[in-house]
């Protein structure tokens, strides 16, 4: 057997390991538990932090309320979310792009529990920053978890135009090993990714003596920042070799109007106050609009 073939043979075990049903249950399992463990460390720390056992410069504000502890186990759902959208990356492009939608919308969340240690509940709500974002964050999740809905009732349609033909199916296959490829890639990709932005965070955080607080990342930028750079290229390339199954255009559309949609949530990460929630919606609505004229182009007879 040729290295090739070697490692071609050592990649499709490795992704079908990765990308198993048992691997999935297992993950679950591991992130549920190191979710509510971190939950209650972070309750100690907060607690310990409070009666001054623990001194640490806590720029973030983490380490205020109690609130915040919810912070913490969410970030490791967030983590189970972005393995979730590996895991679908083979199976199916548009709920590939959904968990994107899941993973932004929890972000949010995380983000609301966050503020709500910081809220000032005064009569000039609308004039304190923090409320107003926390006003908005809370009108964009009600959105977003309705648009997203609204894709995944969009994706329930099913389209048979082209199946049953040997040539379809032989493409299909081609183009499914390819994404299971890329999919089994962006495991450890992701997973040195999201420890090493975690590590680097917190050194920066409370143990850098040269820290300056105007220069610190914004604690919901970590890893996602830089996770959804690596998207867009990963979407950029899914639109090429989509091209293996089918060259029409409402599918061309789609699958382009998916990478403007990821970009507009790039995009989101790089400004504050309510232009970021206000990105966030457009980008899902982009999608979903994009997806909605897609369907009924699908019900056409264009010649070739």
């Amino acid at each position: 057997m040729t290295f090739a073939k070697k490692l071609k043979s050592a990649l499709e075990k490795g992704a079908a390991h990765l990308l198993s049903k048992r691997v999935k249950h297992f993950s679950e399992i591991i992130i549920v538990t190191v979710a509510i463990v971190s939950f209650f460390i972070h309750l100690l720390i907060i607690s310990l932090v409070k009666f001054k056992y623990l001194v640490v410069a806590d720029s973030s504000g983490l380490l205020s309320n109690p609130i915040a502890a919810i912070y913490t186990p969410f970030s490791f759902i967030l983590i189970y979310e972005v393995y979730l959208l590996v895991y679908y990356l083979p199976k199916s492009t548009s709920i590939y792009i959904g968990k994107q939608y899941e993973i932004v919308t929890l972000i949010v969340i995380r983000r609301i529990f966050k503020d709500l240690s910081q809220l000032e509940f005064s009569n000039d709500w609308f004039k304190v920053p923090h409320d107003v974002q926390f006003t908005f964050d809370l009108l964009c999740t009600v959105v977003l978890f309705f648009l997203i809905f609204i894709f995944y009732r969009l994706n329930q349609r099913k389209f048979v135009q082209e199946k049953g033909s040997s040539i379809y199916e032989e493409k299909i296959s081609r183009l499914i090993w390819l994404k299971t490829m890329i999919a089994a890639l962006l495991m450890p990709v992701f997973l040195t990714l999201a420890v090493y932005s975690l590590t680097h965070w917190i050194h920066e955080n409370f143990f850098s003596l040269t820290q300056a607080v105007e220069s610190m990342k914004d604690v919901n930028k970590i890893f996602f920042d830089e996770f959804f750079t690596i998207l867009i290229l990963v979407d950029v390339l899914l639109l090429l070799i989509s091209f293996m199954q089918s060259d029409k255009f409402n599918k061309v559309i789609r699958n382009s109007a998916f990478i403007v949609s990821t970009v507009l949530i790039k995009l989101s990460f790089g400004v504050g106050g309510v232009l970021n929630p206000i990105l966030l919606v457009v980008s899902v609505l982009f999608g979903i609009v994009i997806l909605k004229i897609h369907n009924l182009f699908e019900g056409l007879v264009v010649p070739d």
